[in-house]
Order: C-alpha cells, then structure tokens, then sequence
C-alpha cells in the first residue's frame, strides 16, 4: 500500500507504508532464547576451566574469554565467582534430573530407589574428579545461600516417595532426604581425598538410607 509522498531533505520521496511491527512476544523470545544460550555458554566455559584447575582456574576474564563474551557481559549474568560456581552446580543437578527423567529409578523401595540417584550422581561427577573437588569445597565455604542441598534434597524425596512433590511432603520427611543429601556430600568428598572407593561409599549410602527412608 502506497501513501502520500513526503519530502526527506531536498529530495521528494514516495513513501512506503512500513511493514507491521515485529511480534512483541516473537521478538522476546528470540531475545530470551539468545540470552539463554549465552548463559548457557558463560557456565560450559567455566565448568571446562574448574574440571582442569579448579575453582582458582574459573577467574571471570578468563571464563569471559573462553566463553567469547565482554567481560560486562558475563558480570551481568553472574555478579561473583560464587553466582558462577552455583550455576555450574545447577547446570550438574539438571543434568542429573535429566536422567532420572529418561530412566527412572526402577527399585523396590525408597532406600533403593535413592541410592540409584546419589551413586548416578556420584559417577556423574567423578567423570571430572578436579571439577567436583572444586564445586563441593566451594558451596561447603560458600558464605551465600546456594540451592545444591535443597534441589539434592527434593530429588531425593521425589524418586523416594514416588514422586511426591516437596510442598507436600511433610516437615519429617524433607529433614530425613535432607540428611541423606550431606551424607553424600560427606562420603563424595572422603572419595575425592582417596579416603574411600566407589564401593565404599555404596555400601555406606545403602547403610544410611535404609535407616533414615526407612518409613518412606
């Protein structure tokens, strides 16, 4: 559709009517998806330096670089060293949530079906030693909240209880998954100090979680 000329400058124009604006949630999910993936890239980057040098290895510039983002940029997403190690550990846990997605505990029992998860996670993470090393101490020193015991302890009440939602689960119940959660944690770092082997530290999850999901 054409309109009435206008004039730009000293040169006469017919103009064109412009085209519709772009869709507004079109445009916002491009924008979200970008976003996402860049995100994405910052947290890969920075998992590829810890599982080499550790947490010391994950400095911002560093992981700026190797991820091909603007210093700025990367601060933007992650305020701190810590923001950035918490991302990395989410980025681990969805892993693991994915798996159990795919192939679901197939145990008899809670004791069983939770041991299925923390020795999956445990092989999971052992596949990068230095990198869970790193991950574990920090959140073990982290001085800000981190979501790791939280989201390990609602998988762990979810495949125990067949699928029972945290809000419905009962103050007992999340204190009990909880607990199973930092004896992993605690075994998983004896293993990365050669003070326990794989072996070891099933038979010490068998142990505790037939005691504490034992009502489940």
């Amino acid at each position: 559709m054409r309109v009435p000329h206008v004039v730009e400058g000293a040169i006469e124009v017919d103009a064109v009517s412009a085209p519709p604006p772009a869709d507004g949630a079109a445009a916002h999910g491009v924008r979200t998806r970008s976003q996402h993936q860049r995100r994405k890239r910052i947290v890969q980057a920075a998992a590829a330096l810890a599982s080499r040098g550790g947490v010391e290895a994950m400095q911002m510039r560093t992981v700026a670089e190797r991820a091909g983002v603007a210093l700025g940029t990367l601060y933007r997403y992650f305020p701190s060293k810590m923001d950035l190690v918490v991302a990395v550990v989410g980025e681990e846990i969805d892993l693991l949530e994915s798996s159990i997605e795919r192939r679901p505990p197939g145990a008899p029992t809670a004791a069983g079906r939770a041991v299925d998860v923390l020795m999956r996670a445990t092989r999971g993470l052992m596949r990068e030693p230095e990198l869970a090393d790193a991950l574990i101490r920090s959140l073990i020193m982290a001085e800000v909240d981190t979501p790791f015991g939280d989201r390990m302890a609602g998988l762990l009440l979810r495949v125990a209880a067949d699928g029972l939602p945290v809000e419905q689960a009962s103050e007992e119940q999340y204190a009990l998954a909880g607990s199973l959660a930092s004896v992993w944690v605690h075994e998983l770092l004896e293993m990365l100090r050669n003070r326990r082997t794989y072996d070891q530290i099933q038979r010490r999850i068998e142990f505790a979680a037939g005691r504490l999901l034992v009502d489940f």
